[in-house]
């Protein structure tokens, strides 16, 4: 099943029909909305708004480990996040939709982790995103022809303001293409769910360090997210069959991202830990 997180330009698709919102609870606390539950041409699909349905939520307030292990619970495998950046590359102007291969995270204060003291587990990050997804999408795009660039380095930053000059004049010496404020720790959370997860990053903006882009005001950003979204949209229809009828999905690596990745012996794993982990690692522990 695939679960879509973005905004409300996204999940408004023509076609969708058999449409509901769901409260779905976390152990972790609240996700950021209900779940719009849905088909679209008979295949199910799940949608988040990652900020709430009223953008109640800044970058650094949402909940993440609720948000991921609400939508393992639903169901979902595959995880479409779809978010707004800024352009530290000439090169991705305003307007172009980046599949995101890479991370720096440079977020401070977010729970980045569904394990810790009393279950110790290490997932593999060297490939931060799910390569068969990303490639799936790229494809579908081109035959809709829709215009993607395959692979890029995303900056994470804490926020909610935007960069000083200097940090991002600092980002882009690092080779950093995009950034934004919202994949991290979504990445990081959705590996150890054992679920895929690609990224399409819609530049908005070049960032300050851009001479005609000194200053970034959110009128500029939600004036090009608005023109992104029709596209967006177009996109995300484009993509959702090809999903659904991949046969090699269930044999990808991401969904046995933790076979090996649990440290803490059986006799000392915290108990509580693991009634927390009945969907995210349920795989593991023989509850799921």
């Amino acid at each position: 099943m695939i679960g879509i997180i973005g905004g409300s330009g996204v999940y408004h698709l023509d076609g969708l029909t058999d449409t509901h919102w769901e409260k779905v609870s976390s152990p972790f606390g609240s996700p950021s909305d209900d779940l719009l539950f849905g088909r679209f041409n008979g295949h199910p699909i799940v949608f988040l708004p990652r900020h709430g349905r009223d953008h109640r939520l800044s970058p650094d307030s949402i909940n993440y480990r609720a948000n991921i292990d609400a939508l393992k619970r639903a169901g979902v495998t595959d995880i479409l996040s779809i978010s707004a950046v800024g352009s530290l590359n000439e090169r991705l102007a305003p307007g172009t939709f980046v599949l995101i291969d890479q991370y720096i995270d440079r977020t401070v204060t977010r729970d980045r982790s569904f394990f810790g003291k009393g279950l110790v587990a290490h997932v593999s990050m060297a490939h931060p995103t799910c390569r068969r997804l990303s490639g799936i999408i790229h494809r579908a795009a081109g035959e809709a022809g829709i215009q993607t660039v395959l692979g890029g380095t995303y900056l994470a930053m804490e926020g909610p303001q935007f960069s000083t000059l200097a940090e991002s004049e600092l980002y882009r010496s690092w080779h950093c293409d995009v950034i934004g404020m919202t994949n991290m720790p979504e990445a990081k959370l959705a590996r150890e769910a054992e679920m895929c997860y690609a990224s399409i990053a819609m530049v908005t903006d070049y960032d300050c360090w851009h001479p005609d882009h000194e200053q970034v005001t959110i009128e500029q950003v939600i004036k090009t997210v608005q023109a992104n979204a029709e596209t967006a949209r177009q996109l995300v229809k484009a993509i959702i069959p090809h999903i659904q009828n991949d046969a090699s999905a269930s044999a990808c690596s991401c969904r046995f991202a933790l076979e090996n990745a649990i440290i803490t012996p059986p006799e000392h794993r915290d108990p509580e830990i693991i009634r927390q982990l009945d969907a995210v690692a349920g795989r593991i522990f023989g509850k799921r």
